[in-house]
Order: C-alpha cells, then structure tokens, then sequence
C-alpha cells in the first residue's frame, strides 16, 4: 500500500508562517470605508503568501497533501462585512493554483465545526451553505476546485438522532450541486458513528473521510473495521483520488478524545496493516498538535518498520 502524508495549515518550522491571520468585526466597525477595506484586503495577501511559503515547505518535504486555512480570508461570510475578496488577489491565487498543479499536490480544506446541515434552525443551515460556497469559490478563485475536497462533520443529533438524519438529507439539497461534488463528510468522535457517516455517504454519493481517532473515541457497536473499511474505500471509487484518513492519536487515556502533539506508531500501526487489505493506496491526512513536525517524525518511524520501504519524503509503501 503506497501512502501519502500531509499536514494542516502551517508549517511550524517556519518563522511567522500561519496564514489564518484574522480582523473581528468589532475592530472592523471601528474603521472607516477605505481604512477596513486596505486592512482586510492586506491581510488575506498576507495569509494567501503564507499559504504559499507552507506549499513550497511541503514540495521540499516531499508531502503531496495539504490541508489549507479555513481562515485565509478575514470576515468572508459575514452577513455585514462580506466582500469580494477574489477581485485583488487574482496574482496571488494563480501563484497558489501554478505551484499545486506543478507537483500534483492534494489539497483539501475543513470548514468549522459550525458548518453543518442538522440544525433544525434555518439560518443555521443557510450560513451552512454560504460557509461551503466561500470554501468553493476560493478553490475555485485559485484554480484549483476540481482537484480540492471540502471536508464537514454530519452535525448535531439534537437529542434525536433519527430526525437529525433526516434533516440533514433535507437541508444538504440546499447546497449548489458543483459545491456538493467536492464535498465530503467525516465520522466524528461523540455523535455520529463512522456506520451512520457511512450510510449517509453512501446515500448521498459522497466520499467518506474516515478518522481513526474518532473511530476509537466513538466505535459503532455493530460495526468493525474489517466490515466498515471496505465500504469506505468504495465511497472513494471513480475520485481519481486515493481514499483518504485522518490520523492522530490521543493526548491521554483521560483526554482520550484530545490530539496529541505527535503520533504514536504504536497507536496507528495496526490501522495501517489492517488498511492495506482494502487498498493499494491511502492519503493521510495528520492532525497531531505538531503538524509537519508530527508528519516528519511519523514517516521518519515507518520508514524503520520491517517490511517498509520510504518511497520519498513523504510517501511510504507497506
């Protein structure tokens, strides 16, 4: 099984290189027209160039995935101060989509936790969808949203998780089709069960993004990996991409549901045998504290795992 690291956001080795540099909207009030304007536009540049820095840092590491920002763009969707932040950052953008399509690199991005379709408050759901829309027109500002996968949780069961589901297959046709088609949808660590995210992926047509964590955290009672993986790997057929994880491991047996800094081998090495029944290739998405530096200190412990070979920096073949 050939499989592919990557990181979230930024690249702590890195001076200075986070690229979800924000402005409230208290402080946003608190300017004029022209100052607020200069201000949001200045520093979506700035969190666009260190977007930039943190994809050349993964082309020199070899790490073929990188999930970007969410935060990238201050005040996007924000029902007073929203602008057109596509209309001065086109140089900057056609940078991000040069460098990603050169070296092939699969990126993704992953709206908040308040970005769902379960809510039985309408204007939670249509801030849901604007929240999606955002993430699709930047990718798509970039150049680069055929080749980009947005990520979500189903939501919150509300104490009923039957009626949750439905409201969800109910609000969910609310989403631009074009939007929905780069859309995916990942088991979560207290609510919804890798078995029930999977259902509705397979529903819906939509690719599961499966976290291993939260499936320890949250385990179906009726559902084991060697049951769930195949159906999940299925989810990825006719993607043109390699099924996809997440990937940490806890902080402690007491915050079992909390990151660690790193990646215990221990932890996921089972996972990784057991996967490689079901697929020639995986992408891995890490989610350790320590971002790249998790990354490279994981591949760095495969690569001296009998039986694995280190392809690159960041690919493995188990």
């Amino acid at each position: 099984m050939l499989t592919s690291f990557g990181f979230v956001s930024t690249a702590l080795n890195l001076y200075e290189a986070s690229p979800a540099k924000t402005m409230t909207y208290a402080t946003y009030q608190k300017r004029d027209e022209k100052e607020r304007t200069a201000q949001l536009l200045a520093i979506t540049k700035n969190n666009l160039e260190r977007t930039l820095r943190v994809l050349h840092y993964c082309i020199a590491h070899e790490l073929p995935l990188h999930r970007m920002s969410s935060s990238i763009v201050p005040l996007a969707t924000h029902p007073e101060a929203a602008w057109d932040f596509l209309k001065e950052t086109k140089k900057e953008c056609k940078e991000i989509e040069k460098l990603v399509k050169k070296y092939n690199i699969r990126t993704s991005m992953h709206p908040n936790q308040y970005t769902l379709f379960t809510s039985p408050r309408k204007e939670v759901t249509l801030n849901a969808v604007k929240d999606m829309q955002y993430h699709f027109d930047l990718l798509k500002g970039m150049g680069i949203e055929d080749r980009s996968y947005i990520n979500i949780h189903i939501g919150g069961a509300y104490g009923d998780k039957p009626s949750a589901i439905e409201r969800f297959y109910e609000n969910i046709k609310l989403l631009p089709a074009d939007v929905k088609a780069r859309m995916t949808l990942e088991n979560d660590d207290k609510t919804f069960t890798t078995k029930e995210t999977l259902e509705v992926c397979e529903n819906e047509g939509i690719p599961l993004m499966f976290d291993y964590h939260h499936y320890m955290a949250n385990p179906d009672d009726d559902g084991s990996l060697e049951e769930l993986l195949p159906r999940f790997v299925k989810t990825w057929e006719n993607t043109g991409r390699p099924p996809k994880v997440h990937l940490s491991s806890p902080k402690d047996e007491k915050a079992y549901r909390s990151h660690h800094d790193f990646v215990s081998l221990d932890y996921v090495l089972p996972f990784f045998k057991l996967m490689s029944n079901y697929t020639d290739e995986l992408d891995v998405m890490i989610e350790a504290k320590q971002k790249d530096r998790a990354v490279l200190q994981l591949v760095a412990e495969l690569e001296k795992v009998r039986g694995f070979k280190r392809m690159s920096g960041g690919t493995i073949l188990m």
